[in-house]
């Protein structure tokens, strides 16, 4: 058994401690916020590979009583016609169907459940600087702490303290070219059914929107432009950005405008940024998961699922090779090809005018399920060795 410390109490740390435990080994997971940071709202929506990967560690039940199923994908013009209609998931195994739920709902699910099998989750708790030796490494903190283990996993997102350390001459997080607005309207167009959710490629903005079984409509906007100024953000109100937002959509002869418009102050905004590929993903004794390895612009939607996955694998990783350094090295053969592919596809999508993009729905919907394929199974499985 290998004392592990994890650094980052989000969707990737705590992910990566149950599948760890189950591996046979003691994770603790050190969060830098306090247990009632607040939430911002934002929403996700989980794809069929990453509640395969939450099934691998027996996460995927906890996970499935939050949110909703979508179970099917439309793809409409600027003009409102249909360029795809395409089903989502594996309507067979509900525990793989894709499912939307808040971000903060799952990191919460996952969290509740690694209390419930005994995990250490330490609040409270923000990185100052690592030390790693041949033998162990150990983590020290702004309240002058420390936690030593024989493994450190740093988890802790797109600006990563662990990664700074690790590979201080590596990219940095980069603005991706569009903004993201997230919002929960009061309006549900009336073509709109639970279970769907539909692309828009507007003249534009990229928009998409879903209406759950109860509940106000939930949309995003990906719109092109110069990023955020500093401050703009905090000083710019819900109903500016949606006196900002609507005549972009106006134009357009689909719901979208109109679903702005029947938004309140549920509304945010937020710069799409990713991680450009090509960075250190591990030391002796310290390794990288999630956005803090290789964080992808939205346009995908694959980030939380590919940081389940990287939870899953790494456990494999560790379980099936004794050897530390030749685990770490299996995990990085693994996941950087597939982890890279998609930010690269999530940057292609990024930088693709919406209306320019005349795919229809075969692209989107393989760049949404993360390529799923007989290979990938296989290392989703947790009792196929790695």
């Amino acid at each position: 058994m290998a004392r592990i410390v994890v650094v980052g109490g989000g969707i990737a740390g705590t992910a990566a401690a149950l599948a760890l435990q189950k591996a046979g080994h003691e994770p603790t997971v050190h969060e830098a916020h306090p247990e009632t940071d607040a939430d911002i709202g934002a929403f996700m929506t989980l794809a069929s590979n990453g509640m395969r990967a939450l099934a691998g560690f027996d996460a995927a039940r906890a996970v499935a009583g939050v949110g909703f199923d979508v179970t099917r994908m439309n793809v409409l013009d600027a003009a409102g016609t249909e360029l795809a209609a395409v089903p989502l998931g594996e309507h067979d195994r509900p525990l793989a169907r894709y499912r939307c739920l808040r971000r903060a709902e799952l990191a919460a699910a996952l969290r509740a459940e690694a209390r419930r099998r005994g995990i250490d989750l330490r609040h409270a708790a923000r990185l100052t600087g690592v030390t790693e030796t041949d033998t162990t490494v150990t983590a020290r903190f702004a309240d002058g702490t420390t936690a030593t283990g024989d493994l450190l996993v740093g988890a802790d997102g797109l600006h990563s303290t662990v990664r700074a350390w690790l590979d201080p001459d590596g990219p940095g997080p980069a603005y991706a070219g569009q903004r993201v607005f997230y919002g929960y309207s009061d309006t549900a167009p009336r073509a709109a059914a639970p279970g769907l959710i539909t692309m828009v490629r507007g003249s534009a903005a990229a928009f998409g929107y879903l209406v759950p079984p109860t509940g106000r409509t939930h949309w995003f906007a990906r719109v092109p432009g110069p990023p955020l100024g500093p401050g703009e953000r905090a000083r710019t109100t819900p109903a500016q950005w949606r006196a900002r937002l609507e005549p972009l959509l106006r134009p357009d002869r689909t719901p979208c405008a109109d679903i702005v418009a029947g938004t309140g102050d549920d509304l945010m905004v937020t710069d799409a940024l990713h991680l450009p590929p090509g960075g250190r993903w591990r030391g002796r004794r310290t390794v990288l998961i999630g956005d803090a390895a290789h964080a992808a612009s939205p346009a995908t939607g694959q980030g939380a699922s590919m940081a389940l996955e990287d939870a899953l694998v790494l456990a494999k990783a560790l379980r099936d090779t004794p050897a530390l350094d030749a685990a770490l090295a299996r995990y990085e053969h693994h996941r950087r090809p597939r982890a890279e592919q998609n930010t690269a596809a999530s940057a292609r999508l990024t930088a693709a005018r919406p209306a320019e993009d005349t795919r229809g729905g075969a692209d989107t919907r393989r760049a949404a399920d993360g390529g799923s394929d007989e290979a990938l199974l296989r290392l989703l499985d947790w009792n196929t060795p790695l």
